[in-house]
């Protein structure tokens, strides 16, 4: 399967609309509420910046393999940042978990936008060419 170029925004665009949609049946589910949503803000959240690091990242990496003579330096230097990245989503997590109490269930629903989205859109494209 050949991945088109407007797959990620597309992918991104899904996600974003997963998050408001789940945020919002929580709110209106029996034994949600608002933590809950916020919970699920805050998982979309973390997985927004997950998703950011790993595409920053690779395009740091793969620009830094490009390179000539510092190559070295520039893989270096991008793999710190891609290290600096994850330190960052760690904390981020420990907030949401630790301080602000978030719903640990709308946390877990929230990190699992990212996937579904993918999980739909390569469904849809499959479904679109007569694969499924």
């Amino acid at each position: 399967m050949i991945i088109r170029p407007d797959f990620l925004p597309r992918l991104e665009r899904r996600a974003l609309l997963l998050a408001a949609v789940l945020a919002a049946a929580a709110l209106i589910w029996p034994s949600g509420g608002a933590n809950v949503a916020a919970g699920v803000f805050g998982g979309a959240l973390l997985s927004g910046v997950s998703y950011w690091s790993i595409k920053r990242g690779v395009d740091g990496l793969t620009g830094a393999m490009a390179g000539g003579a510092s190559a070295r330096a520039r893989l270096a230097r991008a793999l710190t940042i891609l290290v600096g990245r994850y330190a960052l989503l760690a904390l981020i997590a420990y907030v949401m978990i630790s301080r602000l109490r978030l719903s640990p269930l709308g946390l877990l629903v929230g990190v699992s936008v990212i996937p579904l989205a993918a999980t739909i859109e390569v469904l849809a494209g499959r479904r679109k060419h007569g694969q499924v």
